[in-house]
């Protein structure tokens, strides 16, 4: 299945774009399925039809999704209190019924994880083609697709697999330190939760999986894709393509009160240069004829994988060079730490940490260097470590 991830600064116009992005390639013939986890029916609303729980159908081809966030954050915390009950019984703890549980901050976030995860791997007898996913505004959007990977290095920190071997000596460790072990249910939660998290990554990480960037232009939409871009190259994320949305007409540029305006998105079209525009259509777009009046890219067959090559200097310079693509980065915003087999690299407000290739392991960092958009970090083969050669 090709999964395409929608986004933009908040106000964009993204779901929309999303929401005809679907219909376009469902009307081409390609089984669709159209994502969203925002409480609003936004999605709804484009589509003129009401979406919920329930995936509905719009087309023959085109099927809609909105996640209850209520309801599978009230699941999750009954099975929690289910499996921690004898902790709980322990404490003295009060359970919670479920009708008192409202969602907490994140849980739209977690609840759009799982439904992406489990569209993605979907297989049944008529299995979807293609995936569109609305994300939230960019800046939680990266949030977002930063979490698996972060929460699978957190529970590995916290509770290490290798642990999990010494389970029939947890009584015994127990009654010498004096202080209960933690229990199995701990242990089989957290290997369920790095499970699903990795099926998570697995989708993000595929190299049918790719981001269209929806942006108004304008100075804050410049800054934003700025920012976008920068984002999702340091998540190793593609970027499919970029819509230009809301843009005016050239006769509204004739002496009128929004000359300003055409003007400021003439300027923004030119420095985009790429972007595939989508004409306003002077009131916001409801239903099936106002969505293909939209007339938005169709979805790119294929889209090159964002590479990080680690390229072999040894015997003109005698370092191995890694090259990290960050378009838009600035060299003053760069900070680099090695730590381990880790570099932790931060560009801007963005932070990522990344398992270094194995032949990098065996090598200090000797420099780094920002050249054409690209980040390029300089490895010496440590002595101690590196294969000798007669």
């Amino acid at each position: 299945m090709r999964t395409l991830l929608i986004t933009g600064p908040g106000g964009s116009g993204r779901t929309t774009v999303a929401a005809a992005t679907a219909l376009g390639a469902a009307r081409a013939g390609v089984k669709t399925l159209v994502l969203s986890a925002d409480r609003t029916d936004t999605l709804g609303t484009a589509l003129g039809v009401r979406t919920g729980a329930t995936p509905v159908r719009v087309t023959p081809a085109l099927t809609a999704w909105r996640p209850d966030t209520a309801a599978g954050f009230r699941d999750d915390l009954a099975g929690f209190q289910d499996r921690a009950s004898t902790v709980l019984d322990l404490l003295g703890a009060s359970r919670l019924d479920p009708e008192e549980v409202t969602p907490l901050p994140g849980a739209e976030e977690l609840t759009l994880l799982r439904a992406l995860r489990d569209a993605a791997l979907a297989d049944g007898d008529d299995p979807h083609e293609l995936l569109v996913v609305d994300l939230p505004p960019t800046p939680q959007a990266l949030a977002l697709l930063a979490l698996p990977e972060e929460l699978r290095r957190y529970l590995r920190r916290l509770l290490p697999p290798e642990r999990q071997a010494a389970r029939a000596l947890r009584p015994v460790l127990g009654r010498l330190a004096g202080v209960p072990m933690p229990a199995e249910w701990l242990y089989d939660t957290t290997a369920r939760w790095d499970m699903e998290l990795a099926a998570v990554e697995a989708v993000l990480a595929d190299p049918h999986t790719a981001v269209r960037l929806v942006a108004e232009p304008g100075p804050a939409g410049d800054d934003a894709l700025r920012d976008a871009r920068l984002g999702l190259a340091l998540r190793g994320l593609s970027v499919e393509s970029l819509v230009a949305n809301r843009v005016l007409p050239e006769e509204a540029a004739d002496g009128g009160l929004l000359s300003g305006l055409v003007t400021q998105q003439r300027k923004s079209l030119v420095e985009w240069g790429e972007a595939r525009t989508v004409a306003h259509l002077g009131r916001d777009p409801r239903g099936e004829d106002d969505l293909t009046a939209l007339a938005v890219p169709g979805v790119n067959p294929a889209v090159p994988p964002v590479e990080w090559p680690v390229a072999d200097r040894l015997a003109d310079d005698g370092v191995l060079v890694w090259h990290i693509p960050l378009p838009g980065a600035i060299r003053d915003d760069l900070d680099l730490i090695r730590r381990g087999d880790e570099l932790l690299v931060t560009a801007g407000p963005f932070r990522r940490i990344v398992p270094l290739p194995s032949a990098l392991r065996r090598c200090t960092v000797a420099g780094a260097a920002l050249r054409e958009n690209e980040l390029r970090v300089r490895f010496a083969p440590d002595p101690t470590l590196w294969p000798r050669t007669r």
